[in-house]
């Protein structure tokens, strides 16, 4: 069984073919006698400006390993591998027609584990396929020209397509490696396994969603752009269908809603279903873009070096007068910044980047927490509402054209001035962004600001733009479920990932897309297994 030497060093200067020599000098053996090296984990430790140090986590092979382990008996960051054994794909003992509705992570790996488990699987995405989405949202970014149904929220792949692509989680799970290593497989690049916050960049992202669809085509699965889930076929208290389109009616056995946080008109119908959710709290603020530059200067101490990646960066600081988190959110290291809207006259941004990261600008959210007591009603829908509303007042304030409102963060501050500097298309305008969010919300970050500047000196400065406004940290409510992963209403109905409020990103998405799927083979009747 292979050793792990956790936390080796190196210096900027120094070549990972210093591994070996390290690790056989902090261990005292020869280097020949290590086998199989194999780097498992690296990531950057820029505690100390003077001295950024990568670090890296190291399996290998010796002969005899046990000798060693006594030798080294206490050593804390030696140990033997530990084997991850993923759980068992056991396949179902009679046929069972699951809908699957959305083609975000939550949805793709729910119908890849459904699938492989022998399930009739249908997967409905009311967007159009990547290509096409592809183009749509490029006509939109260069002309202005929204389509409801193919834009950055919608569409395959769901929202996280045009996004930085980050796989980090807090997440424990035995699935996680295997969706890095499916992920791999359909053309994600290899160092998502081993970095320490992988990502894979809405570039590279693209190319794996069309491997992953036919992935899922050959295990059988049936897949249907453009078709919308409109309404719900019950019977006595449990789904036996999907209505589509307006009228089609499409009858299974289970039903998966992973639609996404952005699907407003899906959360209206399942509130007139009387399917159970509840409102609850998220987060609204601004994106904030830099020189990347600056910020590798902040963090690193250098401006640019090649064995550094693009630094990010999180921030956090809780306001005493009002108990608000305040925080950092989705950071893009040399990024863009996106407008993200799902539907017309309202304005909504995000970030996104590619794999390489090497943007003149890295954006990042900040935001304060609401809750659902600042949100104007008592019903699951109103977060929602609240998100509608502020959104369309950032869409007039940038003057009713798609173009975002932004302002330079000195200004914002009342501090100064200075020009504004984004990425964002089609376009920003100036404006003051008090205007466009909720009073609790300019107040915090007016007060973290300076916080956050004392954590990252330079942070605040005339180099900053603000551009508003991020409202979609994540779903707006929650639909219920029991730990059984159903509906505590409606038997038969699995909510899951992000837009159901039980997830934060693309890897939890996909872990709880596959948890449900587990659900779903364990609920079968008469001997879920053979």
């Amino acid at each position: 069984m292979p050793l792990l030497l956790c936390e080796i060093a190196l210096n900027l200067d120094e070549d990972e073919a210093l591994l070996p020599e390290l690790i056989g000098r902090e261990l005292g053996v020869a280097v020949g006698t290590l086998n199989n090296l194999r780097i498992v984990r690296r990531g950057i430790d820029a505690r100390r400006k003077s001295r950024v140090l990568r670090v890296f986590n190291v399996e290998f092979e010796v002969t005899d390993e046990d000798a060693l382990l006594q030798r080294h008996a206490g050593h804390p960051r030696l140990q033997k591998v530990k084997t991850l054994e993923l759980p068992q794909i056991v396949p179902l003992t009679r046929p069972w027609r699951v809908l699957v509705v959305g083609m975000g992570p939550a949805g793709l790996f729910a119908a890849w584990r459904l699938a492989r488990g022998g399930a009739e699987v249908t997967l409905l995405e009311r967007g159009r396929r990547v290509e096409t989405r592809v183009q749509d949202v490029r006509r939109f970014r260069s002309e202005g020209v929204f389509d409801p149904d193919s834009n950055i929220a919608f569409g395959e792949g769901g929202a996280g397509t045009f996004s930085d692509g980050k796989l980090t989680t807090r997440v424990k799970n035995p699935w996680h490696r295997q969706v890095l290593q499916t992920l791999v497989d359909c053309g994600a690049p290899e160092a998502i396994l081993v970095d320490a916050k992988p990502h894979v960049g809405t570039d590279r992202l693209r190319l794996v969603l069309i491997r992953f669809r036919q992935m899922l085509i050959n295990l059988g699965v049936a897949i249907r752009y453009e078709t919308r889930l409109s309404g719900l076929k019950v019977k006595a208290g449990r789904v036996t269908g999907g209505v589509v389109n307006g009228g089609e009616e499409l009858p299974c056995d289970s039903l998966v809603l992973a639609c996404g946080h952005s699907a407003r008109d899906t959360y209206e119908m399942l509130l007139a279903a009387e399917v159970a959710m509840e409102a609850k709290p998220f987060a609204v603020g601004v994106r904030v873009e830099h020189p990347a530059g600056l910020i590798n200067a902040i963090q690193y101490g250098h401006e640019r070096h090649p064995r550094l990646p693009t630094a990010e960066y999180a921030l956090t600081w809780n306001d005493p007068q009002t108990g608000r988190g305040v925080y950092s959110f989705c950071m893009c290291p040399g990024g863009e910044v996106v407008v993200a809207s799902s539907e017309p006259g309202g304005l909504v941004v995000n970030g996104m980047s590619y794999l390489r990261r090497d943007g003149d600008l890295s954006n990042s959210a900040l935001v304060v927490a609401v809750r659902p007591e600042d949100f104007g009603g008592q019903d699951a829908l109103a977060g929602m509402r609240f998100q509608r509303r502020w959104e369309q007042q950032a869409f007039k304030l940038g003057g009713g054209d798609f173009c975002a409102p932004a302002q330079n963060l000195l200004a914002f501050l009342g501090k100064g001035k200075g020009p504004l500097c984004s990425t964002c298309r089609p376009g920003v305008r100036e404006a003051e962004l008090c205007e466009a969010l909720p009073a609790v919300v300019t107040t915090g970050l007016r007060r973290a600001l300076p916080h956050f500047d004392r954590r990252m000196r330079g942070f605040v400065t005339a180099e900053a733009t603000l551009v508003g406004i991020e409202t979609r940290t994540s779903a707006p409510l929650r639909i219920l479920r029991g730990e059984n992963g159903q509906s505590v209403s409606h038997a038969g109905l699995f909510p899951a990932g992000e837009g159901a409020g039980y997830a934060g990103g693309i890897m939890s998405a996909a872990l709880d897309g596959l948890n449900i799927g587990e659900h779903i083979i364990r609920s079968v009747p008469t001997g879920s297994y053979r």
